[in-house]
């Protein structure tokens, strides 16, 4: 049995945000979109999961019909089974990330960024799997004072923090 790598380029659309995680059955799909549209209001999302037995079908739901496709794409690309791909406008994955590991069929998240995403892939006769995530890039140093307040200043204007 061999096993060979392969390193994934998310086609996320630009400033949106993705969740990647791994769930181990078919209502996941339901179930997260049902999520997504009773946690935030004016979200726009597009899911897609993969599905690992039977048909061995993507499915997916959402209700911006680009998102969906763009879902559909990262599914797709990284062909592993039992993953799924959560993209959204009008909401940050902090809005909606404890819901979602809650969700009884969710068996773990990769990463929930609006960073690009690259996937490191596993592929052996018996399909694909998810090893890991590389998120954005690299530190180039440690913050500073002035990085300090510009960090506080940010959440505060988001209003994530107060005072």
């Amino acid at each position: 049995m061999q096993i060979t790598f392969d390193l994934v380029q998310l086609p996320v659309p630009q400033d949106l945000n993705i969740i990647v995680g791994q769930s181990h059955f078919i209502k996941t799909v339901e179930d997260l979109a049902e999520i997504m549209t009773a946690s935030v209001p004016n979200v726009k999302f597009g899911l897609a999961f993969n599905e690992a037995s039977g048909p061995c079908l993507v499915r997916s739901e959402g209700n911006d019909p680009e998102l969906v496709k763009a879902a559909e794409s990262c599914a797709l690309t990284v062909g592993a089974g039992h993953t799924f791909y959560l993209i959204m406008k009008n909401a940050y994955p902090i809005n909606v990330l404890d819901r979602i590991k809650a969700c009884p069929e969710v068996c773990q998240i990769y990463c929930a960024t609006a960073n690009p995403v690259q996937v490191v892939v596993a592929i052996s006769d018996q399909g694909r799997g998810i090893m890991g995530v590389i998120d954005g890039s690299s530190p180039k140093g440690v913050e500073g004072d002035a990085e300090k307040t510009e960090r506080k200043g940010l959440l505060r204007r988001f209003g994530y923090k107060f005072a």
